[in-house]
């Protein structure tokens, strides 16, 4: 189990899934925010104002922060009053252990793919997932294999 994720790089992970990222301006309204995460169906957009710059990250959990502070108002904010500023990225090279050991240790969902100071995707803990329990799905075919293979006599193994 030390070893999983090891391999699959971040890059394999947006080769499969798409690389599209969702950017919104920091000058946008959370009420925008909101509608957009609803039609995309996702968690979180990358704030940018040229559509490839980081400028930080915005997520349902600071939607939620933000409501509990802001009440009725919160609507008409814009995506800068709540984002997220400080953004930790990864890169198309890091391993998806390490992402998932950051994401676990910052308590986060989403990180950013970056690469050469433009967003290049984003990866999410919905992916990891996706990734980890393929993996499982494939140790326990391995293993019912080998368990099958060995409850066979030598001569029927050939």
């Amino acid at each position: 189990m030390a070893n999983w994720g090891s391999i699959v790089k971040v890059a394999d992970i947006l080769a499969s899934k798409g690389s599209a990222v969702i950017t919104i301006k920091p000058s946008e309204t959370i009420a925008t925010l909101s509608m957009l995460l609803r039609e995309k169906r996702i968690g979180a957009a990358i704030v940018s104002s040229d559509g490839q710059t980081i400028e930080g990250v915005i997520s349902e959990r600071d939607l939620a922060y933000g409501l509990a502070i802001h009440k009725a108002d919160l609507h008409t904010l814009p995506i800068s009053a709540l984002m997220t500023k400080a953004v930790i990225t990864c890169s198309l090279n890091d391993n998806i252990a390490h992402v998932a050991s950051t994401m676990q240790s910052r308590n986060i969902r989403h990180l950013p793919v970056e690469e050469e100071k433009r967003c290049v995707g984003m990866v999410s803990i919905r992916d990891v997932l996706q990734l980890r329990l393929y993996e499982l799905q494939q140790e326990t075919a391995q293993l019912r294999t080998f368990v099958n293979e060995m409850g066979r006599t030598p001569e029927d193994r050939e």
